[in-house]
């Protein structure tokens, strides 16, 4: 049986360097990635990459998905645009199906009340705390915290988030994900030997 899509939230103001870690390793390991928009209208990255969604927020169904990833973005904090990403994150949640976010996104899902019952983390507590979110004693200072179904990241953090949803999905575990995290957190030499035996590079 083939495996469902990973779906990766696109949005203008985009922050480009917080999920690539993520995507690049889930598709060397077989994992179609999809790009998801408000609408299927093309977005723009913080990096100024433009990219076309390969469906609209409207047609994503947590059936449908293996996981859905929420990237930080400005419009997060700036205006209630990306609102329907984290209402959608609620569905996927409430339906037992992973959802990742880093950054701005965990503004986001506080705002939506995702965090008030969930360990997570974030760039740094007084952050979600302006959100006015009921979470703050379920905060945890540290690089990414999974929760059940649930990844939260800060925005310094891209590579330990993607070892979260490595692990998640069961891509890689035991030495061989600390091996992955230890080569391109810590460029960590002696890892390589063990990612090239276990024939994850």
């Amino acid at each position: 049986m083939s495996r469902k899509p990973v779906h990766l939230a696109v949005y203008d103001t985009l922050a480009d360097w917080e999920t690539g870690h993520a995507t690049a390793h889930l598709a060397r390991a077989g994992h179609e990635i999809r790009t998801v928009g408000p609408s299927t209208a093309p977005v723009r990255s913080t990096g100024g990459l433009r990219i076309r969604p390969d469906l609209a927020l409207e047609d994503l169904r947590p059936e449908d998905s293996a996981l859905l990833i929420l990237p930080g973005a400005d419009l997060w904090d700036t205006s209630d645009g990306l609102a329907p990403f984290a209402r959608t994150a609620r569905a996927f949640l409430d339906a037992g199906v992973p959802v990742a976010a880093i950054c701005g996104a965990t503004a986001g899902l506080a705002r939506e009340g995702l965090l008030d019952d969930r360990d997570h983390t974030s760039a740094v507590s007084f952050y979600l705390a302006a959100t006015g979110y009921a979470g703050g004693g379920r905060y945890i200072d540290t690089d990414a915290v999974t929760d059940g179904t649930l990844v939260t990241a800060g925005p310094t953090e891209p590579v330990a988030f993607a070892r979260e949803i490595l692990r998640l999905l069961g891509v890689y575990d035991g030495e061989v994900l600390d091996a992955w995290y230890r080569l391109f957190h810590d460029s960590d030499a002696a890892a390589y030997g063990v990612l090239e035996k276990a024939g994850a590079l």
